[in-house]
């Protein structure tokens, strides 16, 4: 809770006027004071003391003027009290890793090096988001739940490699493994993005379950499917010649994926490349942009009638009094 108090202009361009005033004061009509300046030099008649504040008139006139300017520029005191909270959402990123994602048509690297790549740098550009991670092939395994260190998960994906899980491609299970964590959550955004290469052929769910599981408890699924169309190339390593490549076709279930996202509310886009797979981060980044909740109370209170036109008006009176006076005799 903060307290703030500022003065604003409604009209800022009336203060423009301001920059006349030295232009006006130099073409002012001036006072006569030959008669004065004369009878002092021959000693007839001495200059009293109303003669010589006079000036006293003219300065009234001056800051009449200049308080009626700063009344056209409206300005304003701001009473500001502000509470200000921000509140992140709740991420669980869904990965593959089957034996497919080795596949080395993202040159220089392969799919999982850059779907690793690519996910390091989303990390870095979070703030007040928990995040959580999942990795599956033909089992699913959670490796990080819900968490702000950021630090942690990007350790924790370093170590994500293929084969560690019985190959496949368990799409159902791993949704709901991310619904089953995010299901408690009390974020007001709750998503998932699911990343894979090829076709749910594995698991105990099916993935319009894990979906409609999703639908329910207000999850977004946010899917990818990556890899160029057509085979690829995976290596293996040979006994006796070491290093070798076999290629084989990997299907990505567009139309899977695409009724997933589209059920809990979300989007499915295609990665062909390492850019391709930066740009949709980041605008899944951008359609989930971290909430900013503000409580905010401004009170405006004009100082132009309640203040600066009473003391120009007073002013203009004391001068109009001031000059009936002795202000405008000759001692």
């Amino acid at each position: 809770m903060g307290f703030l108090l500022q003065i604003t202009f409604k009209h800022p361009l009336f203060l423009l006027l301001l920059l006349l005033l030295p232009i006006a004061y130099f073409l002012r009509p001036r006072i006569p004071t030959v008669s004065i300046s004369g009878l002092r030099q021959i000693g007839q008649v001495p200059v009293g003391f109303w003669a010589k504040v006079r000036p006293v008139l003219w300065g009234l006139r001056w800051a009449t003027i200049i308080l009626v300017i700063l009344a056209l520029a409206r300005p304003q005191t701001v009473d500001s009290h502000g509470r200000t909270s921000t509140e992140g959402i709740d991420i669980f990123l869904v990965l593959d890793i089957s034996g497919s994602m080795m596949a080395e048509d993202f040159k220089p690297n392969n799919r999982l090096q850059v779907a690793k790549s690519v996910i390091q740098d989303f990390l870095k550009d979070r703030q007040n988001d928990r995040i959580g991670m999942v990795v599956f092939s033909g089992q699913s395994l959670t490796i990080c739940p819900l968490t702000f260190d950021y630090q942690m998960v990007a350790d924790t994906l370093k170590s994500v490699k293929t084969g560690i899980i019985e190959d496949g491609t368990a799409i159902g299970d791993a949704v709901v493994n991310a619904v089953n964590r995010l299901r408690n959550s009390e974020a007001r955004s709750k998503i998932a993005i699911l990343l894979t290469d090829g076709e749910n052929n594995a698991g105990q769910i099916d993935p319009q379950t894990a979906a409609e599981a999703a639908k329910a408890l207000g999850i977004r699924i946010y899917t990818i499917g990556m890899g160029k169309e057509g085979g690829a190339r995976i290596p293996y390593n040979d006994p006796i010649f070491g290093k070798q490549y076999r290629r084989i076709r990997v299907h990505v279930d567009e139309e899977t994926l695409r009724q997933i996202a589209d059920k809990t509310g979300a989007s499915y886009f295609r990665a062909t490349d390492a850019a391709k797979l930066e740009a949709i981060y980041r605008e899944i980044d951008q359609l989930e942009t971290t909430r900013i909740e503000t409580a905010h109370f401004q009170r405006y209170r004009e100082l132009s009638g309640a203040f600066l036109l009473p003391m120009a008006l007073g002013l203009l009176l004391l001068e109009m009094v001031l000059s009936q006076t002795k202000f405008r005799k000759l001692p």
